[in-house]
């Protein structure tokens, strides 16, 4: 997926917990080769190939995941899109570090982009794309589904204090460490990473990062960032970093994107009952504050 998992594990038998955290990461591994749009073997990739033609039969899994993130666009007013896949390639996020592109290049990928344009089939659990070139793009949401499968397998082990974290920026704290009232993790500024901005305890939470430093390129003094807003076709621009704190990661993650991408208050009328985040915005100087 693109970065480190790394899985910690709190017991008093020290090979049983290896036991644990070793299926933890293989479920992270199962996961990759079904979500993985960089895999040309995967579930994900093959769905992209061929739900342009046809209706495709896919995993019940997977359908559900998709129908999740359907729910999230429409949340989100269309700022969470898994279909931002051909706006990602024209701008050169896809395996790349970014790219100008022409206007022509961001309208022609703009026609394909739009989760109406996915169709979903419960009855049959089938995918079928309205448009010849729409893709979906995972990356907006699996992360954080696979930190949630890690975290079930540690409880269903009856491991009751742990911590996972997805390449750092998509975390769950389970339980909390000995002596600690939870996992601490603490914010790190947007444009100085030797600066941290806040202090956050995690107790059977899980928190998720979005920020323009994660993948980015310069024009001028302008930065592009790869969180693009599907319904302009362009990156995002105002916000710098914006932290989801929610019951479950696959939710954090997923509504990092419309935060970062609607503004403060938007969130602040729409960001879901038990909810909190944390966004720092650009302007005359940084400013990082919690979501009131």
């Amino acid at each position: 997926m693109g970065g480190a998992f790394t899985v910690i594990a709190y017991g008093e038998d020290r090979a049983k917990l290896q036991n644990v955290v070793g299926e933890a990461l293989d479920e992270v591994r199962r996961l990759d080769l079904l979500l993985s749009n960089y895999k040309v073997n995967s579930e994900w990739s093959d769905m992209n190939r061929r739900a342009p033609r046809e209706a495709v039969p896919v995993p019940r899994e997977l359908f559900q995941l998709l129908a999740r993130s359907e729910s999230y666009s429409r949340s989100s007013n269309g700022a969470f899109d898994l279909s931002v896949g051909p706006l990602m390639r024209v701008w050169g996020f896809y395996k790349g570090s970014g790219r100008f592109p022409h206007t022509a290049e961001v309208r022609g990928a703009l026609a394909a982009v739009g989760y109406q344009k996915v169709q979903l089939d419960p009855a049959n659990s089938t995918v079928r794309y309205l448009h010849p070139k729409t893709e979906l793009d995972p990356g907006g949401i699996g992360k954080g589904y696979a930190v949630d499968r890690a975290v079930q397998i540690l409880r269903a082990s009856g491991v009751s204090i742990g911590f996972v974290s997805a390449a750092g920026s998509s975390l769950y704290g389970l339980g909390a460490p000995p002596g600690e009232k939870g996992w601490r993790v603490w914010l790190r500024h947007p444009i100085d990473n030797s600066r941290t901005v806040a202090r956050v305890e995690l107790k059977d939470q899980s928190m998720s990062t979005s920020g323009n430093y994660e993948k980015f390129f310069r024009v001028g003094a302008k930065v592009y960032s790869h969180i693009m807003d599907p319904r302009t076709g362009y990156p995002s621009t105002g916000m710098l970093s914006v932290s989801v704190i929610s019951p479950e990661c696959t939710d954090s993650e997923a509504w990092t994107k419309p935060v970062y991408i609607n503004g403060r208050p938007w969130a602040a009328k729409n960001l879901p009952k038990g909810f909190s985040a944390f966004l720092c915005e650009d302007g005359w100087d940084v400013t990082c504050a919690w979501l009131q």
